[in-house]
């Protein structure tokens, strides 16, 4: 897979920004940065003093502003002449974006911010942020100290843009009381044809007694239905896209998409959260959902005050591959190019203290994110939540993402559109799925391909 090859096959951007509307195109907001471009000039960081007072830009995700809270009173003790102002940009990754676009038109933009996997990349186009690699050598932080398999997803046109910070896999969770009253296996699936014959006894077995209603809930469209159907896309052998080519309606992703179509429609065993499948899961409601591994330690805690037995285990695979069938997801931290040099040492003193190997496992035990550093100790979190090890092992059988949702600017939003139509609305699929393709292509024509080399 040649994800970090084709990033390099892109003009180099250091100086080039895309106007907001090829930015915002298709939805979202834009990270224009008003026609301020990423520095340049090579600085010598050495005769740089760090700033006194810095400011990080979060959703706190996986709920964890009081981690994060806790870790910056630790990084100011570490650091006592940087004071950090925490700012909550929002309750999720999309607000956080507007706000720091909102931010470019003026002269205070936040120092650090939390960008999630469909965002850092075009911050990087539009200048917005700083390439990290030399600032990391200027505090003596080696990206070798982070997990190859996450550091690698920001390295673009030959430079590092961020440090994987709340860093996530989808995991599969199900209610084991459930499938016991079902007497199906109280384990995960292998496979979701697997699941699909289990599925029927599942939401049959005491349904009038329990009360709870499908045997799988798929997670809220609005909540990146994008990033957690890749799995199903993939098991079935296709995808949104194969690197820039787009293969949404593929005869294997068509397939893919009409059997989830028919799990909630002509099958009636599978439904789709309005809001929050975890939170369904949790209430008893239903017996099995998709979620991030940043639900994880909420979740075993909800399910121990509840005496419910909840189970965690790797993404079900499909009839065409049974593995690397999960994608990798989260956020990263990236530093903002429209500040001093002065505020980007200090950044670059808080981004690689955050996510250090005691600060990301202090963040993981919290939530359940990926301990991002390489030398971080997972033994006492393993021994809180046992189920954690399942993330760390999933995390060696992961599958780059598929370019269509990561780096076409709108894209992940268009996938979602076009979720909501197979799934809610009952649309044909392989219309929809072509409709899709177009629309991508046009994304990519025009906001994409002038970027890359001959």
């Amino acid at each position: 897979m040649s994800t970090s090859l084709s990033r390099k096959h892109f003009l180099g951007l250091a100086g080039a920004s895309l106007t907001a509307a090829a930015l915002a195109a298709c939805g979202g907001p834009s990270t224009d940065p008003g026609g301020s471009s990423a520095k340049t000039l090579s600085q010598d960081w050495s005769k740089i003093k760090p700033a006194s007072s810095i400011s990080f830009m979060s959703s706190h995700p996986g709920k964890s502003r009081d981690t994060e809270q806790k870790l910056i009173e630790a990084f100011q003790s570490a650091n006592p002449d940087i004071k950090l102002n925490l700012i909550t940009g929002g309750s999720n990754y999309e607000e956080v974006a507007q706000k720091f676009q909102t931010s470019q038109a003026g002269s205070e933009v936040p120092d650090v911010v939390v960008a999630s996997d469909v965002w850092w990349f075009r911050y990087a186009v539009s200048g917005a942020i700083l390439p990290i690699d030399d600032l990391l050598k200027a505090v003596k932080v080696s990206s070798a100290d982070y997990k190859p398999g996450l550091i690698g997803d920001y390295e673009y046109s030959d430079q590092l843009w961020a440090v994987p910070y709340a860093r996530s896999t989808p995991l599969f969770y199900f209610n084991k009381d459930h499938f016991k009253a079902a007497g199906v296996p109280e384990n995960p699936p292998k496979t979701w044809e697997e699941f699909a014959e289990w599925a029927p006894k599942i939401k049959a077995a005491n349904a009038s007694s329990s009360g709870y209603q499908n045997a799988y809930q798929y997670p809220a469209i609005a909540g990146y239905a994008g990033w957690t159907l890749q799995n199903v896309l993939w098991g079935q052998g296709g995808g949104w896209s194969k690197e820039w080519d787009i293969t949404a309606d593929s005869n294997q992703s068509v397939a893919a998409m009409q059997w989830v179509q028919d799990s909630i429609v002509k099958n009636g065993w599978a439904g789709v959260s309005s809001k929050n499948a975890i939170t369904d899961l949790q209430a008893g409601a239903v017996s099995s959902t998709i979620s991030s591994s940043a639900d994880l330690a909420a979740t075993m805690r909800a399910a121990k005050e509840a005496n419910m037995r909840i189970g965690v285990g790797f993404l079900p695979g499909g009839s065409a591959s049974a593995s690397q069938v999960c994608p990798t997801g989260g956020s990263g931290l990236v530093i903002a190019s429209k500040t001093s040099p002065e505020r980007q040492l200090a950044a670059a003193k808080f981004v690689t203290f955050m996510t250090n190997a005691q600060s990301t496992s202090t963040l993981s035990a919290a939530t359940g994110y990926l301990p991002v550093a390489e030398s971080a100790d997972i033994s006492a979190i393993v021994a809180q939540t046992p189920e954690f090890q399942i993330v760390v092992d999933q995390l060696k059988v992961t599958r780059t993402q598929d370019f269509a949702r990561t780096f076409l600017p709108g894209g992940d939003q268009e996938l979602a559109k076009a979720a909501t139509r197979i799934m809610n609305e009952k649309a044909d699929v392989q219309a929809t799925l072509t409709e899709l393709k177009g629309t991508l292509e046009a994304i990519y024509n025009k906001d994409v391909k002038p970027k890359l080399k001959a």
